[in-house]
């Protein structure tokens, strides 16, 4: 006889990716989808009506969002190990993840042999991060979080743009930064739009000198 298949739930609110996803792992021996959903209202719903032993969820999602979910979902049942699926790779949703109870973590663009080892791994109780998320979570714990003087200068950037602005000021380039602090080019350029749109400065410039002006790009 061979062994049950391990039983998915997949989360996102794209549907395309989400169909896409559905037929990839479908056609994976071993594996099974017991439900979809498209928000985390949904997610929740889905685990408490259907018999599952993994969720895979995004982050990003109306209604309620994949961490919140997460949190009810382990809460109501234990035994689902949820995998969190996702664009984000800042260190702040990571460790949200982390204490939401979620027991992976894997960026989008992850190869089928990574998602499908993930699966299998929760599955078997065993905790599963990327590389380069799990480098970053053993250097947080090595090091500690940082502090920056920026925090108070501006509160209204997170920790992870605070950090990117640092590294802005100190004449980085994107490339650079992305290398620093092991993230994509595009996690890069999306944090940098967000701390122009925060700091309400037209380019990379006038970010710069913004950020000198507070002390920022020093060290």
């Amino acid at each position: 006889m061979s062994a049950e298949p391990i039983r998915v739930i997949l989360v996102d609110d794209h549907p395309v990716y989400r169909e896409g996803l559905s037929m990839l792992l479908e056609s994976m021996d071993g594996i099974e989808i017991a439900a979809t959903a498209a928000d985390g209202a949904e997610a929740i719903e889905a685990t408490d009506g259907a018999d599952a032993d993994v969720v895979v969820m995004d982050v990003q999602m109306p209604r309620l969002d994949g961490l919140a979910a997460t949190k009810e979902i382990v809460a109501r049942h234990p035994h689902l190990a949820v995998v969190i699926l996702t664009m984000s790779e800042d260190d702040e949703t990571v460790f949200a993840a982390m204490r939401a109870g979620a027991r992976g973590y894997l960026v989008k663009g992850a190869s089928q042999h990574q998602i499908r080892a993930a699966i299998t791994a929760v599955a078997g109780g065993e905790l599963v991060f990327g590389a380069a998320i799990a480098r970053r979570v053993a250097e947080f714990f090595t090091t500690g979080p940082t502090s920056s003087p920026a925090a108070e200068v501006f509160p209204q950037l997170t920790a992870r743009e605070r950090e990117i602005l640092d590294l802005l000021a100190a004449g980085r380039s994107n490339p650079q930064i992305a290398q620093t602090l092991f993230l994509s080019p595009k996690t890069v350029r999306n944090n940098v739009s967000n701390i122009f749109a925060k700091l309400q400065v037209a380019d990379r410039a006038e970010a710069i000198v913004r950020a000198r002006d507070a002390g920022l790009g020093r060290s």
